[in-house]
């Protein structure tokens, strides 16, 4: 059986995310998707949070499974059965830095491969931090992010903005 991991941040979700995850769901017979606790990002969303807006916005994926984890990727990837890392790249600067990060698994682990997905042309300029400083500054994010969670991410941005 052939699993593939896809780790982020997630902080939220976007169509670009999405893109990736349906693109990768088809070459593997069961794709993770990880979301990972990074305390060097200052997080919008909670953990709970952002595996659950996954969750909502993968509903009827049968193949994807949607979970959270600290520590080594490698080890993660290792634990879960999987070989293949799928990262996705919408630039040159994405480029630079997801090649170290694999280098740097493949010596930690020389039987996990890394899976570079271009973005969609139509997603290579969204990220969760556009997406977040859309929403906070009263922009519309529809067509950004899956309309499952758009209410979701309104609601937190609009309770941040009351405090």
């Amino acid at each position: 059986m052939k699993v593939f991991v896809y780790p982020g941040s997630f902080d939220p979700v976007t169509n670009g995310h999405i893109d990736i995850i349906q693109r990768a769901a088809v070459i593997c017979d069961k794709l993770i998707v990880a979301v990972l606790v990074n305390q060097s990002k200052n997080a919008l969303f909670s953990l709970e949070e952002r595996v659950e807006l996954l969750r909502k916005s993968l509903q009827g994926c049968a193949n994807i499974e949607v979970c959270s984890f600290s520590g080594l990727l490698v080890n993660f990837a290792r634990d879960k059965g999987a070989s293949v890392i799928i990262k996705g790249l919408r630039a040159v600067s994405d480029y630079e830095y997801e090649l170290q990060m694999a280098l740097l698994n493949k010596k930690l682990d020389e039987k996990i491969e890394t899976l570079f997905m271009m973005a969609n042309l139509h997603y290579s300029y969204l990220s969760s931090s556009i997406v977040k400083d859309i929403a906070l500054l009263g922009g519309d994010i529809d067509g950004l992010v899956p309309n499952a969670i758009k209410s979701d991410i309104i609601e937190k941005i609009n309770g941040i903005a009351q405090k």
